[in-house]
């Protein structure tokens, strides 16, 4: 700050003592011209002694001035450092041109003025201080309501979260009361389903029993009368009738047992007559199981038979006897109305494993005077075997397929898990399903399963369903 007046002090001086100099010089030229004019006349008349003196005059006055100059000059740019106080920069407020006024510590004052055809900055300035705090004063009101915004969303979303929270809270607890009502349910439904099973039992033990109670009355009313047929037939209900010993007086077999007791005893297919189908149809005979004489209406080996089929060809049957096939709802009603039949299912796993499970009482459509469209319901009870009782919950169960859904399920168990059954929902046994290799399987249920044996993740590789009348003790 002191460097910057000592450079405004020197060139202020500089200017003062250039300025003195020319001013100097034009009054000598000034006062040389106009004595020159008033000693022109007298200058011709003296020409000898008057010129030489004005001459050496005038170069006196000259040399005075360069010398007076000169030392001007050399005092203001070769001056001693002075230690007098720097000079008071100050705006002059009483001047409206006069922007800076610098006053010098002799009092003297140097003014800075705006040159008048520059145009004036302050008006610009006050412009654009005007347009800055307008638009720091709206960008401030901005802030305030998106503020402002921001705490009203932010208080909305507090009492939305708490609503959500009281809400869940809320959901929890009902479904806490739902599901213990479900388990109370779920308790409920499978006492009631035993209590069904034990009902279904009984009924058909008590049918055995009609059964037997008509088949007696039948042979004392036949010794009476002479007749060789009984009265089952009249009331639509399976009777143990007296069985013919053979076939040997040219009577027809009602099943494989008829055909076994009259010397055939090779497994292989044959013709059977059932008592309401005269016609009779073909069958193939199981003669070495267990004592022989058994009618195969299921059997699968290899896979080689799709079972995923409709209503009418799981009615009237399918396959290759020989081979896999299922004999048809209809023909195993037709069978079993005949009399008292027992039933055996012989399965086998991957591993060459091999359980069987038979009942003493089975049946198709019992107690159906249309078996079809009472949807062939299973009459079946009085398990014993090594493959532990998969059937025995879906005894009066109709029969339902992937076109007609019979079960008590919400979804079709048939579509559902690939196969044709009694299903209730669903099942604990499922011979009809898919055939799967190599027995162990990702799906659930859906392949040829026996519950109690293999659990519902292990397809079978061999089943066989049979059916035979019991025998009659000699």
């Amino acid at each position: 700050m002191w460097r910057k007046g000592n450079d405004i002090d020197e060139e202020t001086a500089d200017v003062t003592a250039q300025r003195q100099a020319v001013t100097t010089l034009r009054l000598m030229k000034h006062v040389t011209w106009r004595h020159m004019a008033a000693t022109a006349g007298v200058t011709r008349a003296r020409t000898s002694c008057g010129y030489i003196l004005c001459t050496v005059l005038l170069s006196v006055a000259v040399l005075l001035a360069v010398t007076v100059t000169g030392a001007v000059l050399f005092m203001n740019h070769y001056h001693a450092p002075s230690t007098e106080p720097p000079p008071v920069i100050t705006t002059n407020m009483e001047d409206p041109n006069a922007l800076v006024t610098i006053e010098r510590a002799d009092s003297s004052h140097i003014n800075i003025f705006i040159d008048p055809n520059c145009p004036d900055p302050l008006p610009r300035l006050d412009g654009f201080q005007s347009s800055l705090i307008s638009a720091l004063a709206d960008h401030d009101s901005e802030m305030k309501a998106a503020v402002g915004k921001e705490r009203a969303l932010l208080a909305g979303l507090a009492d939305q979260v708490s609503q959500m929270v009281s809400q869940v809270s809320r959901q929890r607890a009902d479904w806490e009361s739902l599901r213990k009502g479900q388990s109370g349910l779920v308790s409920e439904l499978g006492a009631l389903q035993s209590e069904q099973g034990r009902l279904i039992q009984l009924l058909s033990e008590g049918h055995s029993h009609v059964a037997q109670l008509v088949s007696s009355v039948s042979e004392v009313l036949d010794s009476v009368h002479g007749r060789s047929r009984g009265k089952g037939d009249l009331i639509r209900s399976p009777a143990k009738s007296s069985r013919p010993r053979g076939c040997t007086n040219g009577s027809k077999p009602r099943d494989c047992y008829d055909i076994f007791i009259s010397g055939q005893q090779e497994d292989g297919v044959y013709s059977v007559f059932p008592i309401h189908y005269p016609n009779g149809f073909q069958v193939y005979c199981d003669m070495t199981t267990d004592g022989g004489g058994w009618t195969v209406f299921q059997r699968r080996e290899d896979g080689s038979v799709n079972f995923f089929r409709g209503w009418e060809q799981y009615r009237d049957g399918f396959g290759k006897l020989t081979g896999e096939h299922w004999l048809g709802l209809q023909r195993l009603h037709l069978l079993t109305m005949q009399t008292h039949y027992q039933l055996r299912i012989d399965l086998a796993d991957f591993e060459n494993s091999t359980a069987y499970a038979q009942y003493n009482t089975f049946g198709v459509g019992l107690y159906s005077v249309n078996p079809e469209d009472d949807g062939y319901p299973l009459t079946v009870s009085d398990y014993s075997g090594t493959a532990g009782d998969s059937l025995g919950k879906h005894t009066g169960m109709k029969f339902t397929t992937k076109d007609l859904d019979n079960d008590h399920s919400e979804n079709n168990c048939a579509s559902f898990y690939h196969g044709a059954w009694w299903y209730r929902n669903c099942h604990t046994s499922n011979l009809n399903g898919q055939y799967l290799l190599h027995g162990h399987h990702a799906s659930y249920a859906d392949g040829i399963e026996w519950s109690s044996w293999t659990g519902w993740q292990y397809s079978l590789k061999f089943t066989e369903m049979k059916i035979r009348p019991h025998r009659e003790d000699k």
